[in-house]
């Protein structure tokens, strides 16, 4: 009878842990979670986007950046829309965030039409624009060799 109580309380124990691992897995996948979308996509979502962690690129608007420490606020420009953007991350923003750099903000539309972002990714547009082709073929080839002869 005791054999049988001990089993009984594992098998209680047992289950209450699975489910306690389980659920937290669960939760802590969801709040992992961030859906990519357009300015566009995300006034469409109507009151999904208030509720869900996004994240939103575009490129920074000319003269709409104001810095403030490590925070940032600024203005996203994407197929003739615009999203003001928040930025109060723990670290300032990167160097390459600058006036037509293509920016991505993650984090939460709030019911103020502000995109309150918590991390922000940025690239220099002119930095990775592709070679013009003309320019290219305009300068001379150049080529270096090194030669190396041997010494007693």
């Amino acid at each position: 009878m005791k054999n049988q109580r001990q089993i009984i309380r594992f098998v209680i124990a047992a289950v209450i842990i699975v489910g306690t691992v389980t659920y937290l897995a669960i939760t802590g996948a969801n709040a992992g979670k961030s859906y990519y979308c357009t300015i566009a996509e995300m006034h469409g979502m109507g009151d999904k986007a208030y509720s869900r962690s996004l994240r939103v690129a575009g490129n920074v608007k000319p003269g709409s950046i104001h810095r403030f420490g490590p925070r940032a606020d600024f203005i996203l420009l994407e197929q003739g829309k615009e999203l003001p953007v928040n930025y109060m991350g723990s670290e300032p923003p990167p160097d390459t965030f600058k006036d037509d750099a293509q920016a991505l903000a993650m984090g939460h539309l709030g019911r103020d039409g502000v995109f309150h972002a918590n991390q922000l990714q940025a690239k220099c547009a002119s930095k990775y624009a592709p070679v013009d082709p003309k320019k290219q073929a305009d300068k001379p080839a150049t080529t270096a060799a090194v030669i190396v002869t041997p010494t007693r």
